[in-house]
């Protein structure tokens, strides 16, 4: 099968191309046929993906990068039945390799997809804005966590920590500042064209195709990236002290239960904020808005996993 690598060689504040090279020396040895095509931009890699998947041809697309170069590339695909996904994780948080038990290091996770272990079909959630959608294998949100994502995008802070490996503590200082000056909304879910629920006091709501976002957070436990359902995380109606502490919870998925949250299974959810707020698709802030719909695509994409 024809196996194309899209390689983002700016992710983990430019520690890509490096990481690149380290992976390259081991694919040699393999003495397998590899194609290679690196991003030059932002979107880059979506538009290599719709080049290299436009035909009927099967092949492996293997993307090293970020949780956001695995959203780009996802936004790209064309024909999701003849693509296996495989993944060489270089960003900070790996959500996505978490969740889909793909290893952090490069060269383990190259081996893994030279070798796989298990070929696991993966949903592909939607967020639909207005007359556009975007794809996301990880999750999507609107409020508070998608402030926090876009500021840690452009943070000089984040680039700091990283080449200390330290990136996660960028999303910590970024919350605590980003609670003291934001103030809570008015938020109206609906789940499955249902009945509506409000929410008031509302901070986020964040909707999981896989258990984990911002860099290990695990805001829904039980999300199943197969189960052809979204796990829905509503935070409302806390002090502000008060979400700094389920944030904290949330790294052990320990939260669940608690005053002020409010977990749901659905195929298609709605959400109405009183004002708008910043969205995220798999931690690429992507715009503002008071209104999005969210629901999973009829394909699933298979993914390389141990």
């Amino acid at each position: 099968m024809r196996c194309c690598f899209i390689i983002n060689p700016n992710s983990r504040s430019q520690r890509g191309r490096a990481i690149w090279e380290e992976v390259q020396k081991e694919l040699e040895k393999s003495q397998i046929k590899y194609e290679i095509y690196l991003t030059e931009r932002r979107k880059n890699a979506t538009a290599i993906a719709a080049m290299l998947t436009a035909d009927q041809e099967e092949k492996t697309l293997v993307v090293l990068g970020g949780d956001g170069t695995v959203n780009e590339v996802l936004n790209g695909i064309q024909n999701f039945e003849n693509v296996i996904l495989g993944y060489i994780p270089t960003g900070s948080s790996n959500d996505f390799a978490r969740g889909m038990k793909i290893p952090k290091d490069p060269v383990k996770a190259l081996h893994l997809v030279l070798h796989p272990q298990a070929i696991q079909k993966m949903d592909i959630g939607v967020v639909d804005y207005g007359e556009k959608s975007r794809r996301f294998a990880v999750s999507a949100g609107i409020g508070f966590d998608a402030i926090i994502c876009h500021q840690a995008s452009v943070s000089k802070l984040k680039a700091a920590l990283n080449k200390i490996r330290l990136g996660k503590l960028t999303y910590a200082g970024i919350a605590i500042d980003r609670l003291i000056k934001d103030d809570s909304v008015r938020a109206e879910v609906e789940l499955d064209k249902g009945e509506t629920q409000v929410f008031r006091d509302t901070y986020f709501v964040a909707v999981q195709n896989q258990p984990y976002e911002g860099g290990g957070f695990k805001f829904c436990p039980e999300a199943d990236p197969g189960d052809r359902k979204l796990d829905v995380i509503v935070v409302s109606g806390l002090k502000r002290w008060q979400v700094i502490r389920t944030l904290l919870l949330a790294f052990q998925g320990k939260h669940v239960g608690h005053k002020g949250i409010s977990i749901f299974r659905c195929e298609e959810v709605k959400i109405r904020f009183s004002q708008a707020r910043a969205v995220h698709t798999d931690g690429e802030a992507v715009f503002l808005k008071k209104e999005i719909r969210m629901h999973v695509l009829p394909q699933q994409v298979r993914v390389i996993t141990s």
